[in-house]
């Protein structure tokens, strides 16, 4: 289930802001320690590198990604995750606002 609410965290209110203005996100902590990023990917494609491994939850709309070393393109919907790999990177295909969190691992 999408999560529609995030209880006791802190914002970092300061946007980062990626691929000129098509990905941007918050940087948040929870209670425990455990940062996360909040945002919004406008129509684009883009390809991601990561450090950390990730898990992208799609909160609302919808995106295609490939992963690093595959030819084919994965549909992920509200509701749905994908995760990635530590130190890799990832292509992402969004035809309308693909809101997400990103979990850090």
């Amino acid at each position: 289930m999408t999560q529609q609410t995030l209880d006791g965290v802190s914002v970092n209110p300061q946007a980062n802001v990626y691929f000129d203005g098509k990905c941007v996100s918050h940087s948040i902590t929870l209670a425990d320690g455990t940062k996360k990023s909040v945002g919004v990917i406008l129509p684009a494609t883009l390809t991601f590198n990561t450090g950390a491994a990730e898990i992208m939850e799609c909160v609302a709309g919808s995106c295609e990604y490939k992963l690093a070393g595959s030819d084919a393109w994965v549909t992920c919907g509200a509701g749905q995750t994908f995760s990635v790999p530590a130190n890799s990177k990832f292509d992402i295909r969004v035809s309308d606002a693909y809101h997400y969190i990103c979990h850090f691992g």
